[in-house]
């Protein structure tokens, strides 16, 4: 008989301990980049009516392992496509609300207990952010996702 329980998926070896410790100390180069990256996508593609770029409180910090749009009016799968066939990658995190995997079911939390991510679930996509993103790649991305007819 099988159960479904909250888990830990852990595998961090000597190596990877070993190398991680010597990028430790280029975190903060790393952290820059990632910053550039969104700063980019945040300058060259706010005001497209079918997206929301990420909020960032001007007050605090924030270091990107995802950049996640909120795509308004469109199908995303149709959106995510059309990226794929421009050669862009894109990705899906969570593609279900946690309330509504088996791990996290409870009594009485029905579909509509959770709008927000349920909602959110439907409609975030994540775009390609990583430290070593070049501006010619950063401007290919932003100017097809601008000709996508919406």
């Amino acid at each position: 008989m099988s159960s479904i329980i909250i888990g830990v998926n852990s595998r961090l070896d000597s190596l990877q301990a070993a190398i991680l410790n010597v990028k430790l100390n280029h975190l903060h180069e790393y952290e820059k980049n990632r910053n550039a990256v969104a700063t980019y996508y945040d300058q060259h593609l706010m005001g497209i009516p079918f997206l929301e770029v990420p909020y960032r409180t001007p007050n605090s910090t924030h270091v990107f392992h995802q950049y996640t749009l909120r795509l308004k009016g469109i199908e995303r799968d149709h959106f995510k496509k059309f990226l794929e066939t421009q050669s862009i990658p894109s990705m899906v995190y969570y593609p279900r609300p946690l309330h509504f995997q088996n791990a996290f079911k409870v009594s009485g939390i029905e579909p509509g207990s959770f709008p927000v991510s349920e909602r959110l679930s439907q409609s975030v996509l994540s775009l390609p952010i990583h430290t070593e993103m070049s501006e010619e790649q950063l401007s290919y991305i932003c100017k097809t996702i601008r000709m996508y007819p919406g």
